[in-house]
């Protein structure tokens, strides 16, 4: 396989496995709304978010991993990645739409709703988690298997 079909297949499939991460975490964080509104909403932007940040992980794992890296390879950089791209996102949410969320009066919500640090740190964990499952799954996926069968013996090469 080259590697721009690499690039292609964990891109594309990063892109779907962060898309089933994110609905579930983006659900789940919008459950803490109490409202079906908030449900449905959060696991809208799961979707979306994971798509971007599934997307954007495979290629990355591909790039520092390729088909040597494995599992903890692929976790390391979604992890390191999603937390980066989670608070560069964070920072630019609006006050207009934080202040919707502090309308729900919910105290875990207010609390991670006040400032932009808190909604930032926020979404730098959710796109971690996002990114660290995807990575991880993408990684090992690409490994390649060694043939461990083929072994030398240096030993007898130098006396």
């Amino acid at each position: 396989m080259t590697e721009n079909e690499l690039y292609t297949k964990s891109s594309m499939f990063g892109a779907g496995l962060g898309m089933g991460f994110g609905i579930l975490l983006g659900a789940g964080t919008g459950a803490l709304s109490a409202s079906w509104s908030g449900v449905q909403f959060g696991a809208i932007a799961g979707v979306l978010l994971g798509a971007f940040t599934g997307a954007l992980t495979g290629a990355l794992t591909v790039r520092v991993g390729g088909d040597t890296g494995g599992v903890s390879t692929g976790a390391y950089t979604g992890m390191l990645f999603g937390a980066v791209l989670g608070g560069i996102l964070g920072i630019f949410i609006p006050d207009s739409f934080r202040s919707g969320v502090a309308a729900f009066h919910v105290l875990v919500l207010d609390v991670l709703t006040q400032g932009r640090f808190e909604t930032a740190v926020l979404l730098s964990f959710l796109t971690s988690c996002i990114a660290t499952g995807v990575g991880a799954w993408v990684g090992g996926r690409n490994l390649k298997p060694r043939d461990l069968t083929k072994t030398t013996n240096h030993y007898n090469d130098i006396h």
